[in-house]
């Protein structure tokens, strides 16, 4: 394994990087300005996108993208360090159309798809023209557990019918938004695994309303984490992606390359945060000393380096394992990004903040919403818990096939009475 920036993808990333300083950076105040008035910002993205999509720095967490799309082909390991870069600005993603849920819809289109489907979302979704949402999570259930979704989709005549409730719908609400994609029970029957389907919806389908935007961490977001109701949505056949019955498979596909660039994106946040707060421990000073001298920051610096190259690390891996493309090889390593990332953002801003004080509570610092996101990043895309479950499990499988073949260091540490 040679985790080394390719040639490649240090080109990509200098020419990430120059936009990113001469048109994101420029654009914060703006972006900021909208979004805290409850606003999706459009009127910054729009142009920054349509100038991305002229330098080329677009798709570019497809690795892959088919022919008929003009784009980069990038592997998921030659991604790594831009999707980090799009992390020190999160809504940057989207201006260069990498953004969830879209880059993760855009994928499972991509791979399942029929022509018509292609023709309807893939392309304006690869445009940027459309944004999508994807409605997985419910209330009354263990979301963590696909398994348990009650929303239903049942026959009624040549059609179909869709009922249910879903919530934390994360971009349901964006100006852009075209397509749902519903996660329902289609057969209560037979394996667990096979009982559900992905639904190709418009958003304006009649019977699909919003609810409501859910704030969260007290933040409202204007793209919006919603909560959808589905009353006696008519779905016709061909509006199924897929296989009837594949949905918690192509979900499970859809999820192994999000969890990186969460991750991915994770660490550059926390990138900066460290980079905050090493500037403000050497102009900040208490009792005749500069922060910086203090053992206690000094420490707080330390350990947050070592963990972000420690987690950095686990992703160059967990990039590497999904460009072999070994879906059981890759399970392990995203599981294991998936809590390290959540668990390193929270530590890393906790520690930032502090440095910061009263100020770093503030929005004059990126590092509340930061913070407040890596706290959501512990139940996004499955709870801490059960990917830390699913590790420990494998974990046990392999011992249970290697049983007794340890026996013999046992017995030279323990000799018999």
């Amino acid at each position: 394994m040679d985790f080394a920036p390719s040639p490649r993808s240090q080109e990509w990333l200098q020419r990430l990087q120059r936009f990113m300083d001469d048109l994101v950076l420029p654009s914060m105040a703006d972006w900021h300005r909208y979004a805290d008035a409850g606003v999706h910002p459009l009127d910054v993205l729009e142009p920054l996108k349509a100038q991305a999509r002229r330098a080329g720095l677009w798709n570019l967490c497809l690795p892959s993208l088919d022919d008929r799309q003009p784009g980069t082909r990038l592997s998921n390991l030659d991604y790594a360090a831009l999707a980090e870069a799009m992390g020190r600005v999160p809504w940057s993603a989207e201006v260069f159309n990498c953004n969830a849920p879209d880059s993760g819809n855009m994928e499972l289109l991509m791979r399942f798809a029929n022509p018509a489907q292609r023709e309807q979302w893939l392309d304006p979704l690869l445009a940027g023209t459309i944004r999508s949402c994807f409605a997985m999570s419910e209330p009354d259930v263990a979301s963590s557990d696909p398994t348990q979704l009650e929303t239903s989709l049942r026959p009624e005549g040549e059609h179909l019918v869709l009922n249910g409730r879903k919530w934390f719908i994360t971009g349901a609400t964006h100006p852009l938004c075209r397509l749902v994609m519903v996660m329902a029970r289609h057969d209560g029957s037979g394996d667990a695994h096979r009982r559900h389907s992905i639904v190709l919806l418009p958003r304006d389908t009649p019977g699909l309303h919003i609810e409501r935007n859910i704030p969260v961490m007290d933040h409202l977001a204007p793209e919006g984490h919603a909560e959808l109701v589905l009353r006696n949505v008519i779905v016709h056949p061909d509006q199924i992606l897929g296989e009837p019955g594949a949905g918690f498979a192509l979900a499970q596909a859809r999820l192994g390359p999000g969890r990186l660039h969460h991750g991915l994106r994770a660490i550059g946040q926390c990138e900066l945060a460290l980079e905050l707060m090493c500037e403000r421990a050497l102009e900040r000073r208490s009792f005749g000393a500069r922060l910086a001298d203090q053992a206690n920051i000094q420490e707080w610096i330390a350990r947050s380096r070592i963990e972000i190259d420690q987690a950095r690390w686990l992703a160059l891996h967990a990039a590497w394992c999904l460009d072999q493309d070994d879906p059981r090889a890759t399970r392990g390593p995203i599981a294991a990004l998936k809590v390290v990332t959540a668990q390193l953002q929270t530590q890393v801003l906790d520690r930032a903040i502090q440095v910061f004080g009263a100020m770093g509570l503030s929005p004059d610092t990126p590092l509340a919403r930061a913070w407040a996101w890596g706290r959501a990043l512990h139940l996004l895309d499955g709870p801490d818990e059960v990917h830390l479950r699913s590790l420990a499990r494998e974990e046990l499988r392999q011992a249970q096939t290697r049983r007794g073949a340890n026996a013999a260091h046992l017995r030279r540490w323990c000799p018999p009475a």
